[in-house]
């Protein structure tokens, strides 16, 4: 039976199962039992599971992602949580040179089965030192599986996926989905890392997106269906392992295709996803394709200039029709709240 759930809720719904569920599963992080827990993902496990299981760490993360994956080795699963994505910037030898080799180095007789769990995106003036998104990074290193999920539904069962996973997992929640609500069925279940979802079929242009943009995506697609054009909407949901033989199949129908992002535009997904396309096969293309993420320079703090610096709805659009020789500008579909400063709407509350 499928309840009403935000997205934190899923998060912590599924980390609690995971913790009921198997003694060999811990969450550590900065904050964990904070009262705020973590936008909410974290609250009250502390308390039902003991601060053995559940516990907060010293800003050391170099050392302590260290500890998680010695944990892991030794058949531990540990859950490892970054309020910020660039907290774990600290720790990228630990989880580059260690966690994502060692399956290999020792010829598949061992494992670390370990969740990265980070906060992405922006929100409150954090600029170019909190709000990063580089998923791409980390699915550029083989060894390590990137997982996006956008609904609650897939929050929760894809977490629970990615704890029971024997790989190191990178498990990225944009902070502006933490409040969104969604069906999400209760107990223990698990969503496939891999497949894409088809958050909304469509015959004449394929919008590829991931996390927060996916939502952007189905905007545009309501919007393009008042102009006569049948959106697909694809749900990347993991980054890595990229199901390229969805994708592909989507892209032979429709024949056109964007993609869109919300890491920088140069050397990222969109590129890996379009040039790998048209390595196999440009004849499926009707016209060339587009990629809409953002721009190559750092996150402003300012809100003047944030406010022009992350894509949006209006952007799909645009260059959906200009795929169908349509020339059109962002102003014929921008609305008055189509821009807030820092943060979706006013039920998303603080402190990070």
């Amino acid at each position: 039976m499928s309840r009403i759930l935000k997205y934190c809720e899923a998060i912590l719904e599924a980390t609690d199962l995971s913790l009921e569920k198997n003694p060999s599963v811990y969450l550590m992080g900065l904050g964990v039992p904070d009262p705020k827990g973590i936008f909410g993902t974290t609250t009250g496990l502390q308390e039902k599971h003991g601060s053995h299981r559940v516990f907060d760490i010293p800003i050391s993360e170099n050392g302590l992602t260290g500890v998680a994956i010695g944990s892991a080795i030794t058949g531990k699963r540990p859950i490892l949580t970054h309020q910020r994505l660039d907290f774990a910037l600290l720790a990228i030898e630990q989880m580059v040179n260690q966690a994502a080799k060692w399956h290999y180095m020792f010829g598949g007789q061992a494992s670390v089965p370990i969740v990265f769990r980070m906060m992405i995106g922006r929100g409150w003036g954090q600029g170019p030192q909190h709000s990063q998104a580089l998923h791409s990074w980390f699915a550029h290193i083989p060894g390590l599986k990137v997982v996006m999920p956008t609904t609650p539904h897939d929050a929760k069962g894809m977490l629970i996926s990615s704890i029971e996973d024997n790989n190191p997992i990178v498990f990225l929640e944009h902070r502006w989905l933490h409040n969104i609500p969604g069906p999400v069925p209760e107990g223990y279940y698990t969503v496939p890392l891999g497949p894409i979802r088809i958050a909304r079929e469509g015959a004449d242009i394929t919008i590829l997106a991931n996390s927060i943009m996916t939502l952007e995506a189905l905007r545009a697609a309501e919007i393009l269906e008042k102009q006569g054009i049948h959106a697909e909407v694809l749900d990347l949901r993991t980054i890595a392992p990229l199901d390229r033989e969805g994708i592909k199949n989507s892209v032979k129908k429709t024949g056109r295709l964007i993609v869109t992002d919300i890491g920088h535009h140069s050397f990222g997904i969109g590129g890996e996803i379009i040039s790998s396309l048209i390595e196999e096969d440009i004849s499926i293309f009707k016209t060339s394709p587009s990629r809409i993420s953002l721009p190559d320079f750092p996150t402003p703090t300012s809100h003047a200039l944030a406010k022009d610096y992350y894509p949006r709805y209006p952007h799909l659009v645009v260059a959906a029709l200009k795929q169908f020789g349509i020339i059109s500008s962002l102003k014929e579909f921008e609305t008055d709240n189509l821009r807030p400063s820092d943060i979706p709407d006013s039920s998303f509350t603080g402190p990070f």
